[in-house]
């Protein structure tokens, strides 16, 4: 087997383990965060409805500075500003942190604290 996919398997075990754990529901609903190798996408889930309450991510137009790089902190922080007004937005206030298998550093952290930033509690 590869590298990549020793560390893509991995990642995707760490992730079911912790989604044993956390849920999302109606009162706190679950901020979950995707790293793609261009991309950083970040939603609010309600588990108990299955319904996604906002979202944000790298690809819109707009959210990252123009002519920058998408795949970099500056841009996850983008996002992570992004789905902290949206969720205000929406009504949400308090959410549960779903890393989604990642280390809690870079990117991920980018989009967690921006979001604390923006008014969210977790």
């Amino acid at each position: 087997m590869t590298t990549a996919m020793t560390q893509l398997t991995g990642r995707e075990r760490r992730h079911r383990r912790v989604r044993k754990r956390v849920r999302g529901t109606a009162e706190r609903p679950r901020l979950c965060v995707f790293r793609s190798a261009r991309h950083t996408y970040a939603q609010i889930v309600d588990d108990d409805a299955g319904r996604t309450l906002a979202s944000a991510g790298t690809h819109e137009k707009g959210l990252a500075p123009e002519g920058a790089s998408r795949r970099n902190v500056v841009a996850a922080s983008a996002v992570g500003k992004a789905i902290g007004e949206r969720a205000k937005a929406a009504g949400i206030g308090q959410v549960v942190f779903d890393r989604g298998g990642y280390l809690y550093h870079g990117r991920v952290k980018a989009v967690a604290e921006a979001a604390r930033e923006a008014g969210l509690e977790f």
